[in-house]
């Protein structure tokens, strides 16, 4: 039995995983609210709201996830700032290139879809030792940040499939921000995941109309149906202007899904700490 983990949603696509010992966070986007921030190519959004949880509060960080480093919404100025404290950052392979020559950052991996890194004991908080705790194998998984042939545009983005020491079982699968597309497809026949971690928002920008960057709630629906998690955790669904379906028209689409669906998803309350 894949062991249960305890998830912080800290706000937008910051999450706080507790799982076997290990303490992982993802995107960390800890800026306050009111900025406007450039994506290039004449888009931008305004962060509308901040986290949940200062990042002086988290507490000692063993891993970072960061599904793509180039999108301030994922990782903003105050998220780079707490990446050297950190014992491991595993990201894109174009991420790990520009993060290298941070101050102070130590261990950055650079992962492709389907690339895995392990985490082993060794690794710890800061590089202690904790041989007690199962290592950690860390799969990236594809992810396409937009409509077909936007990655010149938008850059590599992963997913993380975490799994704990031999099981073959995905303890947590994080989707990263991606629409419904065959390679999300291909991940969901390919892994047995207990948790799914649902990146949502239906971005769109008004320079490029109905095009959309991330995945929708109905997008969501389905690939819950593929995947068959036990549970399904949605996040990255509001906080920032450029979301399209924000968290209230998004729970409405989930809340009307098929009765599999409804009874896997999990909506986080935001700060507080949650085993799922």
């Amino acid at each position: 039995m894949v062991e249960r983990p305890t998830l912080t949603h800290i706000g937008g696509p910051s999450l706080l995983i507790e799982l076997a010992g290990w303490r992982i966070l993802v995107d960390p986007t800890f800026d306050p609210p009111g900025r406007r921030y450039s994506f290039g190519w004449g888009t931008s959004s305004v962060k509308t709201a901040g986290p949940a949880l200062a990042a002086a509060d988290l507490g000692p960080i063993d891993v970072v996830l960061l599904t793509h480093d180039q999108h301030a919404d994922n990782l903003d100025d105050a998220g780079r700032e707490l990446l050297p404290a950190a014992g491991e950052v595993i990201t894109t392979a174009a991420g790990a290139k520009r993060l290298r020559g941070v101050d102070g950052l130590g261990a950055v991996v650079g992962l492709k879809p389907w690339n895995t890194a392990e985490i082993d004991a060794h690794g710890g908080t800061n590089g202690a030792a904790a041989p007690d705790r199962p290592p950690l194998t860390v799969t990236a998984t594809p992810a396409r940040h937009g409509p077909r042939f936007s990655k010149p545009i938008v850059g590599d983005v992963i997913g993380f499939a975490i799994s704990i020491g031999d099981r073959p079982e995905t303890a947590i699968w994080i989707t990263g921000d991606t629409v419904l597309h065959s390679g999300l497809r291909d991940t969901a026949a390919r892994l047995d995941v207990d948790v799914a971690v649902l990146h949502l928002g239906g971005v769109r920008f008004p320079i490029t109309g109905g095009l959309q960057y991330t995945m929708t709630a109905s997008g969501a629906a389905e690939l819950v149906e593929l995947v068959r998690p036990r549970r399904a955790v949605p996040v990255h669904f509001d906080q920032w202007s450029h979301f399209h379906e924000q968290g209230a028209a998004a729970r409405e689409v989930l809340d009307n899904a098929s009765a599999y669906v409804r009874e896997r998803v999990l909506w986080l309350t935001e700060g507080v700490p949650r085993e799922v």
